[in-house]
């Protein structure tokens, strides 16, 4: 009888334990079905647009006067910018230049950080959404947008070209995926002549931002993003250490000496993918 009580007491933590393996069985599945698909994310390997925009006469103009318009301190008004024929120009202006014949560096990396935030409103103008897993595939993977006559994806874009191409980890704090937790979209078009600037104060502000990340001076414990989890071999390439990478960028100067060296605890914290937003109105 004693042991049948047992058994009977232990059952409910028994079926605990089967619940949760099910639940990270299926998480994990998941995870593995995303990576597999992930796999067929392909690089353009050219570029043939039709109708094409010589690099010289190409401009950011028409994203930069929508960024003005619908955003404000990184909330973006969806339904103001599906009603923007200028959003809807700049869109098909992307697919008419070839971005390989943009004449620098700068030129490039202001083009596909650019593309990639615009490319991530238009994912939401269109239905799509980041917030569970089924959907991030969509959103970021099956999700073709068009540019230089060429299909690419936001995965694509951000892991094959901008990682790799440019090995620039600010560009962490400037393309958004349109969710709470990630960088502000700012109200301006990322430039050339103003690249670097932007990319260090685009650092700034999520990096100060305690929304996104905040640290405990008296536990000695650093409460950073997932985004430096997710990329941490950017950061730490650059800098030795994420601390090392994060105190370039923190405002406060003992904390920032501190972060340097001084041993911290890094606890990454949940990330929000709720929309960044104001949300489109269903239709009826």
């Amino acid at each position: 009888m004693l042991g049948q009580f047992r058994t009977c007491q232990l059952w409910p933590k028994t079926f605990q334990r089967i619940q949760h393996l099910f639940i990270n069985m299926h998480i994990l599945w998941l995870s593995m079905a995303l990576m597999t698909m992930v796999g067929c994310s392909t690089l353009p390997s050219s570029y043939h647009p039709t109708n094409a925009i010589l690099a010289n006469n190409f401009s950011h103009d028409l994203f930069d006067q929508t960024l003005r318009a619908h955003v404000r301190n990184g909330t973006v008004n969806y339904p103001d910018y599906a009603s923007d024929s200028r959003f809807t120009q700049y869109i098909k202006q992307l697919n008419r230049l070839d971005p390989t014949t943009l004449p620098t560096q700068k030129n490039r990396l202001a083009f596909w950080i650019n593309a990639y935030n615009a490319f991530a409103v238009k994912g939401i103008l269109d239905g799509y959404s980041p917030r569970t897993w089924t959907d991030k595939y969509t959103y970021f993977v099956s999700r073709d947008y068009m540019v230089g006559g060429a299909k690419v994806n936001l995965y694509a874009v951000e892991r094959k070209i901008l990682i790799p191409q440019f090995l620039e980890p600010r560009i962490h704090f400037a393309i958004v995926c349109a969710s709470q937790s990630c960088p502000k979209l700012q109200s301006a078009a990322y430039t050339p002549e103003g690249l670097e600037e932007q990319l260090t104060n685009s650092a700034k502000q999520f990096i100060n931002d305690p929304s996104r990340n905040r640290f405990d001076s008296q536990r000695k414990i650093a409460y950073l993003s997932m985004i430096f989890d997710w990329f941490e071999e950017d950061f730490t390439n650059h800098s030795g250490t994420l601390l090392k990478y994060v105190a370039q960028f923190v405002a406060n100067d003992q904390l920032a000496q501190e972060l340097r060296t001084t041993p911290y605890t890094i606890k990454f914290l949940e990330y929000d993918w709720e929309l960044n937003g104001i949300a489109l109105q269903p239709q009826t």
